[in-house]
């Protein structure tokens, strides 16, 4: 792709696509689209470089996913912008080789993204779109900027990604509480509190309060983590299971019917949102250890709601619902980190091209089996947001580069990168 000129309205060209949002699989898109001439597209990222959950580099948090979800490997083994090249640019490739870890550190994974970002032509930081409309007569896309600038193209890639989740019973709350997406930031002052509530149910969950229980008796305060969940979920990661991030499973999901696909959505969030099996037993380890000097001021409770909160004199008074006993209880706490998960917010300037995009029942974007969402079936492609319509392959690293590949065959027309068809050992569907 060659270096982007400034826009304006009268002189803009159009593009092949515009790619809005750069995470993970945006990224990706961008890497897998340098090398194909025949393609021509720009990315266009509001913030002034890539980051990916800057908020939560814990000491030693790595992916749950093996380096091969990275970028590129999985549909261009070759590609340039590979984990590994990354790593022999960098001079870390035998360090890695040696360490026999196949799961990238978390920090790593973003010095990675950026490092191949550096390298791209096609993206524009600090562009933040402020509008989408559909030129009727030439039939493209307009997207224009809050610094007025305006990119015509045939296509649209959506990846704006997710944004964090704050419970309902938070709205209007006052005092410091904060989303784990900003733990690192605030984590001085957090522990400068007499004591901590930690709600949410997951990974980041758990990374947070083992980080802050290895130093609970250095600073003196009572810990909490209270979660909806019935148990700690660990993450499912056996082989089988594994097999439905594959096109097969993808291929009977998307066929299934929609109350059905949300009524597995719901009940599937395990195999994408549990905890790493290693960290609950290092969580219990430590546990152990703290508690051979006396009790250890903590408390795990699960089954338990947050319905309501509120904030005087600097505490909050937390009201939990035990759901099997359907007994209700209340939690006293200074301070309070809410891993409460993402949640996807259709982007408002999407407004004007509203009546383009197809939704199903319930009001989301019915993504197509080629993650298109509008009305032609292939103008408009969608990033992870698409659990109801492709199950746990929608956030799934390793299937990026899977989508990817299917999306690059929509807008050329013809098949770049081999798209996978058949990759597991069960059958799915009767």
């Amino acid at each position: 792709m060659t270096a982007l000129p400034e826009a304006t309205e009268s002189t803009t060209k159009t593009y092949d696509f515009v790619g809005i949002g750069l995470g993970p699989f945006n990224l990706g898109l961008a890497c897998l689209t340098e090398p194909i001439v025949e393609l021509e597209g720009v990315f266009l990222e509001s913030k002034p470089d890539f980051e990916w959950h800057a908020g939560m580099f814990l000491e030693g948090a790595h992916l749950q996913t093996p380096f091969m979800s990275d970028l590129v490997t999985l549909a261009d083994p070759t590609s340039p912008y590979s984990f590994l090249n990354y790593l022999k640019e960098k001079g870390r490739l035998y360090s890695f080789y040696i360490r026999e870890n196949f799961y990238p550190l978390r920090v790593e994974y973003d010095d990675y993204c950026r490092w191949a970002a550096n390298q791209l032509s096609s993206i524009r930081f600090r562009t933040t779109v402020t509008e989408v409309t559909f030129d009727e007569d030439a039939e493209v896309y307009v997207v224009r900027t809050e610094a007025g600038e305006v990119f015509r193209a045939r296509h649209l890639v959506l990846g704006t990604g997710t944004s964090p989740h704050y419970p309902a019973a938070v709205e209007g709350l006052g005092g410091d509480f904060f989303h784990n997406s900003r733990y690192v930031q605030h984590k001085a002052e957090l522990q400068k509190k007499e004591s901590i509530t930690i709600v949410g149910s997951g990974q980041s969950a758990a990374e947070i309060y083992y980080d802050l229980l290895a130093e609970i008796d250095v600073h003196g305060y009572r810990l909490n983590w209270v979660t909806r969940s019935p148990r700690f979920f660990p993450l499912e990661y056996t082989k089988l299971t594994l097999e439905m991030t594959s096109p097969e499973y993808i291929d009977y999901f998307r066929a299934l019917p929609e109350a059905t696909r949300y009524r597995l959505a719901a009940a599937q969030k395990g195999l994408f949102k549990g905890i790493d099996g290693e960290l609950i037993n290092e969580i219990f380890d430590l546990l152990y250890q703290k508690n051979l000097g006396g009790p250890v001021p903590t408390r795990l409770l699960t089954n338990s709601s947050l319905n309501s909160a509120r904030y005087e004199n600097g505490t909050y008074t937390l009201s939990f619902r035990q759901e099997e006993q359907e007994k209700d209880y209340d939690i006293e706490s200074q301070g309070l980190v809410l891993a409460t998960g993402y949640a996807y917010a259709e982007p408002e300037f999407l407004a004007p091209v509203r009546d383009r995009l197809v939704r199903d029942a319930q009001g989301n974007f019915d993504v197509a089996r080629n993650y298109a969402i509008d009305v032609t079936g292939r103008g408009v492609f969608l990033q992870n947001a698409g659990v109801h319509t492709h199950s746990v392959t929608s956030p799934d690293l390793g299937m990026g580069p899977y989508r990817n590949s299917y999306i690059i065959r929509e807008l050329l027309g013809s098949e770049y990168y081999p798209v996978e068809k058949t990759i597991a050992f069960q059958e799915f569907a009767i």
